[in-house]
């Protein structure tokens, strides 16, 4: 059965972490849309498995996933959560984006690998958008988890400091690889939805999420 839920009122019970056909497919779906964007429209240097399939050395069994679909099952938008207590890109590669140590913790994660479809048109990226930003939320509340980081570029990191969440810069940006990047942390609790409605960031009820372990 695919533990998937309305994304308004996103659910994580204990038997979430089994999967069947239904959640590797939608695993599938999702490692192929993080080629199209990463590898084909991004250009990142990102492995591709099978010519297919975004996978790096942290999709392994210590990652989570939280990946919106529509009503057909089709991947809409998703992304990969790392425990901060293990290797993460943050404190792997970019600890220097950081004024101090990256933050690390049984209850802080690192959000990664944020997709967007590329077959959405722009009204459904934004909804897709809003309905996996108030995912991580639900999520993070369901598992007692405090705060995320993560890395973006600027057009993407100035979008998340808006989001109406309490959400504040790492350090300052930085060139890296031609690309000005910066680091930021997101702190999570019983306020936060609240404070993402007011902002104008609510779930879409017409999709669907699914809280995924790792392979």
């Amino acid at each position: 059965m695919l533990h998937i839920h309305d994304a308004s009122q996103a659910m994580y019970g204990p038997d979430a972490g089994g999967r069947g056909p239904a959640e590797d497919a939608l695993l599938r779906a999702m490692f192929a849309a993080r080629k199209s964007v990463f590898a084909d429209l991004l250009k990142w240097d990102v492995p591709v498995l099978a010519g297919r399939y975004e996978v790096d050395q942290f999709d392994g069994p210590n990652a989570q996933y939280l990946i919106l679909a529509d009503r057909d099952g089709a991947h809409m938008a998703s992304a990969r959560l790392l425990p901060t207590l293990l290797p993460h890109i943050l404190g792997s590669f970019y600890e220097g984006l950081c004024e101090q140590e990256p933050p690390q913790g049984q209850d802080v994660f690192e959000i990664t690998r944020f997709c967007l479809d590329r077959r959405l048109s722009a009204g459904e990226r934004r909804q897709a958008r809003d309905s996996l930003i108030c995912a991580h939320v639900d999520h993070g509340l369901a598992q007692n988890i405090r705060q995320y980081v993560a890395i973006a570029e600027m057009s993407w990191l100035s979008q998340i400091l808006a989001f109406g969440w309490e959400c504040h810069p790492l350090g300052l940006p930085q060139l890296i690889d031609g690309r000005m990047l910066g680091a930021l942390s997101i702190h999570i609790d019983a306020t936060t939805p609240d404070r993402l409605a007011t902002a104008g960031i609510r779930p879409s009820s017409s999709l669907l999420v699914a809280a995924l372990p790792g392979a």
